[in-house]
């Protein structure tokens, strides 16, 4: 078996089998790519690149792209001395540990894949240990760093008013990027305040919206400009989508980091701020006005209650409350 037909087995495999995400195939793509290149120009040193199969493509069957130049690489050359130079390579790269950790991660569920297809006599990533990382306590804004960050879009055009009811919901309830992009029409229960969100692993949950946010959304939807060619967008193209792109079809996250990356240089908190920032200030902001871990688990759709509990670290207010109750003399 060669090494690339594996790998579009094992994607379709976590496609069909697992019912994983677009995302979370995308990122095992990456991860398999990252070993190819170094297998072709590391460990077989293939300079010509007409000699090079194609890169490994996550929405593509094998069959799609195949073009004869796979046979090159083999499952059966991969040992556990391949992985430990493959490791060693990306901390030569100087690579993020969380990279690295996570591209070991992807191979750890590919290699058990292919021992249990029995493609391989033995699994090379056995017993190899990932690197030990120190978990980073999540940045969490200010509310007058919030407020000034909120004030960037202009909501005197469809694409501004859209920015913002994005922001607004990002705090309302603590979505993630794929949660917010995925949402449908459907999923929006502007009555009773709740929203139906498809969070990692495809698992649904039901989260609350505050009033606010459910006003900024609604008013977008009814927008009049969503339907129009104007003001460089066209008219809605995607019925079902809650938020909208240029073209009048559905937002992607790429496209929601590259506008908030404008807005946080425009506020002046460029940097190490990111959508995803403001998932961890209005759970931060919950803890400080009192709601529990348990709650703050469910409503962010964290597996674990370990994940949930690292906000307690974000807020100097928090640690101060939690030592006050704790400590028998305080």
């Amino acid at each position: 078996m060669t090494f690339i037909k594996s790998c579009y087995d094992f994607l379709e495999h976590i496609k069909v089998v697992k019912n994983a995400s677009e995302h979370t195939i995308r990122n095992y793509a990456i991860d398999l790519n990252s070993l190819k290149n170094f297998l072709e120009n590391e460990e077989l040193k293939i300079m010509k690149p007409e000699d090079l199969p194609d890169k490994i493509r996550y929405n593509k069957t094998y069959s799609e792209r195949f073009t004869g130049k796979d046979s090159i690489i083999s499952l059966d050359i991969i040992t556990r001395k391949t992985i430990r130079g493959f490791l060693a390579h990306l901390n030569e790269k100087q690579s993020n540990k969380r990279t690295i950790i996570r591209r070991l991660s992807s191979l750890r569920s590919f290699f058990k894949y292919c021992f249990s297809s029995q493609l391989i006599s033995t699994n090379p990533v056995e017993d190899i240990e990932s690197p030990k990382v120190e978990k980073k306590i999540p940045v969490s804004l200010s509310y007058e760093q919030l407020q000034r960050l909120f004030d960037q879009p202009d909501t005197a055009t469809l694409l501004g008013f859209r920015d913002r009811a994005i922001m607004e919901l990002f705090y309302s309830s603590g979505l993630r990027v794929s949660e917010l992009v995925a949402l449908n029409r459907k999923d929006f229960d502007h009555k009773n305040l709740l929203l139906k969100l498809k969070g990692k692993g495809k698992k649904e949950r039901i989260v609350p919206i505050t009033k606010n946010a459910c006003e900024w959304i609604q008013t977008y939807l009814e927008h009049a400009e969503r339907y129009q060619e104007i003001h460089g967008h066209m008219g809605q193209i995607d019925n079902e989508a809650i938020f909208l792109n240029r073209l009048g079809t559905r937002l992607t996250s790429r496209s929601v980091d590259r506008n908030f990356d404008k807005y946080l240089t425009a506020s002046g908190l460029a940097g190490a701020v990111t959508p995803h920032t403001i998932r961890h200030t209005i759970a931060t902001h919950w803890l400080e006005n009192g709601m529990d871990l348990k709650t703050i688990q469910v409503l962010l759709g964290h597996t674990s209650l370990a994940t949930t509990t690292i906000y307690t670290q974000v807020s100097g207010k928090l640690k101060k409350k939690v030592y006050e109750e704790a400590h028998p003399r305080a």
